[in-house]
């Protein structure tokens, strides 16, 4: 039974959102801007699990890294994540290496679902190649250092509930369609309104 905003919601939007979608996946995948797109199609809040770290210590993740360490950010990111996860239902992107965690993809498959934006590395080098706000391919051999990261992560990804494949061609809006449908394939998840 749908209630309250909820119900404002599908009114809206033809939506209800049952559970908060966790995006993963690599730098580039398009966590962040389909993220918003879809949180706006669905009529639900954006949040970003960085943007949220960085509010509450008043500093880039930069700056945490290099005052506080590694170590230091991982549990605030994990503490970030886990209170998010308790807000109503919303769609959060999260930074590459948070779903590495065990203790983050435990909450989250606690508390929501995760998706992963699967995007190849041709396609993640495309777009991040340009692009100087990229700590970790600061190297010598950024497209080696990318290729490094994807095949250490991609199996750890390949854990979420759910994937949506990427593929050049797609817009923000055929991708966030795309993944408007994976969700919609479990209405515990995503209930779309019948077309009258």
């Amino acid at each position: 039974m749908v209630t309250g905003k909820a119900q404002d919601r599908r009114e809206k939007t033809g939506a209800v959102l049952h559970r908060t979608v966790v995006l993963v996946g690599m730098m580039g995948s398009g966590k962040s801007a389909i993220g918003r797109n879809l949180a706006a199609r669905l009529g639900v809040a954006f949040l970003d699990s960085d943007a949220e770290i960085e509010a509450a210590a008043n500093a880039s993740i930069a700056e945490i890294f290099a005052r506080d360490g590694e170590a230091f950010f991982r549990d605030r990111e994990a503490e970030v994540i886990a209170r998010l996860l308790k807000s109503e239902p919303c769609i959060l992107s999260t930074g590459g290496g948070a779903f590495l965690a065990e203790r983050n993809r435990r909450a989250i498959a606690q508390h929501g679902v995760a998706l992963w934006l699967d995007a190849d590395l041709d396609l993640l080098w495309d777009r991040v190649r340009h692009k100087d706000t990229r700590p970790l391919l600061r190297t010598p051999d950024p497209r080696g250092t990318l290729a490094r990261i994807f095949e250490d992560r991609a199996p750890i990804y390949a854990k979420a509930g759910l994937r949506t494949k990427a593929e050049p061609e797609y817009s923000i809006d055929d991708m966030t369609d795309r993944v408007i449908e994976t969700l919609a394939a479990d209405p515990r998840i995503l209930e779309l309104a019948d077309d009258d």
